[in-house]
């Protein structure tokens, strides 16, 4: 059984991986995009009946606004860098749902959606750019297709300590299956979800610049999203998101470096 099950999980992982373009690294991918986007272009259509989406609004027609340039950012730096064709499988919308939940996402195939909640904190166009841009780059990094990825194997990996303790009693059994249940998401799936909110934040911080909006009102942005959320997060070891202080000097850090690859695309002057 076990012996099974770790042939099973190396076969996936041989021939289950895409490619990162951003970073060029291989990626976990067991489900393909002929295969994800049709599943993850239903589920959002059925949100979008199931929710009052905005429309002909000044909030509705910026959030579009930002999310074709940012959409247009991305397909120029994809181009540049030999990825051309990378999001011909992709159906841009962009959609304002009236919901006070402070939150905006990206699915698979550039199906995005904001909440009215989060437009305070963003503060205009330039903090919903910055938005966009770490919500996109989720969606461009394949970071749903690997958190999926991941968590398939986190399951096989239960189902492994499982077999392995089988002959033990029911209390010590337990006792493995928790242990391995904590262990797995501290080591294990949460820095994974950290490594890419950092990566998505970079991204973002690019396709932001290159859209002509000025990266360093990220960082800004980020402050206010601390000062809304009043200080109270978990320790960031227990997280999946970076704390709040650590994303702040990143992007503050990497603001620059934004500028110098938008001005490789021509951007002189920002929003």
């Amino acid at each position: 059984m076990k012996n099974k099950l770790l042939t099973f999980l190396v076969c996936i992982l041989s021939f289950s991986c895409a490619t990162n373009p951003f970073t060029g690294k291989k990626t976990m991918a067991f489900m393909p995009n002929s295969q994800l986007l049709p599943m993850v272009f239903a589920q959002y259509d059925q949100f979008l009946t199931d929710n009052k989406v905005l429309k002909g609004t000044s909030d509705a027609e910026m959030i579009a606004r930002v999310g074709q340039r940012i959409s247009v950012a991305a397909e120029r730096w994809l181009d540049a860098n030999n990825y051309q064709g990378y999001l011909k499988d992709y159906k841009w919308e962009y959609n304002l749902v009236d919901d006070k939940t402070v939150n905006a996402w990206c699915m698979p195939g550039g199906k995005i959606v904001f909440y009215t909640g989060i437009l305070p904190i963003a503060a205009g166009e330039t903090g919903v750019a910055a938005i966009m841009g770490h919500e996109v780059a989720h969606a461009l990094a394949n970071h749903g297709q690997q958190r999926m990825s991941a968590g398939m194997i986190q399951q096989a990996g239960a189902i492994g300590v499982a077999a392995a303790s089988n002959d033990k009693s029911s209390t010590e059994q337990r006792i493995w299956m928790q242990a391995y249940g904590v262990s797995s998401s501290v080591a294990g799936v949460l820095p994974f979800s950290r490594s890419h909110e950092t990566e998505a934040d970079k991204i973002g911080l690019y396709l932001m610049a290159i859209a002509g909006y000025s990266p360093e009102e990220a960082s800004k942005l980020w402050e206010r999203m601390k000062a809304n959320s009043g200080g109270k997060a978990p320790p960031e070891f227990l997280s999946t998101h970076p704390s709040n202080d650590s994303r702040i000097a990143n992007l503050r850090s990497l603001s620059n470096q934004a500028k110098e690859e938008a001005l490789k695309f021509g951007v002189t002057s920002f929003r």
